[in-house]
């Protein structure tokens, strides 16, 4: 009988420690895959949002300051003259300001406006209905068409309130054409959506003319159309998506990394010690069986590798039982961690990627060795005719 087999014949003998230390190694995994998953996911997640949006690069102005308003004066010109450059492909300005809607029952629900300059992009994408193509056309989220109690082909009054337009524009009625889902979306907060002349309009200016940003498409090389765009308008600081996920990397993000790192370095610690304690307390066990069978003619390798292979068989089928409970612990933390205000409903902080997936069984196999080290020391250096004698005497 090979290694393995005899291996796993010493765990079916031995059924509750055999179970207990699978189902901790099951628990610690669980934990430890998540952990892996948190640790890229965040970053993976927003890097999927952003190029979900279909840009990537952001152009902002170099002396923005808080609290000034919309950042790009003359937004159509800018955004123009970046789309003669040869490396671009498409250009978007976009514009935020907070409106207000009057409802049926007389009250007013607050949302966010976004005002899209451009005839290829758009930031959202239409669920039911048609996307906005002429003035006084909106579409909105799932959350406000819900609340309002309204669809495709509904009218609504909203009155916007502008950083540098209007004191006070006058209310406009808006026809709801679609309901959209927008990349930044929140849970319990209302967004619209319109075209940047329709927000100019709604904000008591006669025409577009100011930005909070623009969005760019490249041909293909986002590096060399973001130096063509620094060449052409110096005034103007141009962000790829790389640039904006690495600052992110260095900022905040870095968080769920320490917390990832220290979490996985405890969860390996208890995997490892659970598993030396219940091998160690094995081979205590059967010191008289494995002294015996090193007198039959069972080489000190052959015993040391029985360890091992009971090791492995553990860590193993823990492993892979922590696979599926460690996607369902995921879901259930992803999904409170989401309820934290401000976070955006596209965006998840636990994300699989098959890297994540190797790490842990290497991570594992690791594991094992290092937890049967001290076992596999005691059975290498059992002394074969005291033990023999002891178990006789005893």
């Amino acid at each position: 009988m090979n290694a393995l087999g005899f291996a796993w014949r010493s765990l079916v003998r031995q059924p509750a420690r055999a179970t207990l230390g699978i189902l901790g190694v099951a628990a610690v995994g669980a934990l430890l895959f998540d952990m892996l998953l948190l640790s890229e996911g965040l970053v993976i997640s927003m890097r999927e949002l952003l190029d979900r949006m279909g840009f990537e690069i952001r152009v902002t102005a170099t002396d923005q300051l808080p609290g000034r308003g919309p950042d790009i004066l003359d937004a159509a010109a800018v955004a123009s003259s970046i789309a003669t450059l040869p490396s671009v492909r498409s250009v978007m300005t976009m514009r935020t300001e907070d409106a207000t809607i009057e409802q049926s029952d007389g009250t007013e629900l607050r949302a966010s406006l976004l005002g899209a300059g451009g005839e290829s992009l758009r930031p959202w994408t239409v669920l039911r209905g048609r996307d906005v193509s002429g003035q006084r056309e909106i579409v909105v989220n799932d959350y406000a068409s819900r609340t309002l109690g309204v669809e495709p082909d509904a009218t609504v009054t909203l009155r916007a309130s502008c950083a540098g337009g209007a004191e006070a524009p006058p209310p406009m009625e808006f026809r709801i054409v679609g309901v959209a889902e927008f990349p930044f979306d929140t849970p319990g907060a209302s967004e619209l959506g319109t075209t940047a002349s329709a927000l100019a309009a709604a904000c008591g200016a006669e025409a577009e003319s100011s930005a909070d940003f623009i969005v760019v498409q490249s041909t293909g090389d986002a590096d060399a159309a973001a130096g063509e765009i620094s060449a052409l308008r110096p005034d103007l600081r141009p962000f790829t998506n790389d640039q904006a996920i690495g600052q992110m990397e260095r900022g905040g993000f870095t968080y769920f990394r320490q917390i990832s790192s220290v979490l996985t370095t405890v969860t390996l610690s208890f995997a490892m010690l659970l598993i030396t304690v219940l091998l160690t307390v094995s081979v205590n066990q059967r010191l008289g069986e494995v002294a015996a069978l090193r007198a039959l003619g069972f080489s000190r390798r052959r015993v040391v590798l029985d360890v091992l292979c009971e090791s492995a068989l553990i860590v193993g089928i823990g492993g892979i039982l922590s696979l599926p409970l460690g996607m369902l612990l995921a879901m259930w933390l992803d999904k409170i961690l989401k309820g934290m205000p401000g976070i955006p409903t596209s965006l998840h902080f636990f994300v699989f990627e098959p890297q994540a997936l190797w790490m842990h069984a290497a991570l594992l196999a690791a594991t094992a060795i290092l937890a049967a080290l001290y076992p596999m020391r005691i059975v290498a250096r059992l002394p074969i005719a005291a033990t023999l004698r002891n178990e006789v005497i005893g």
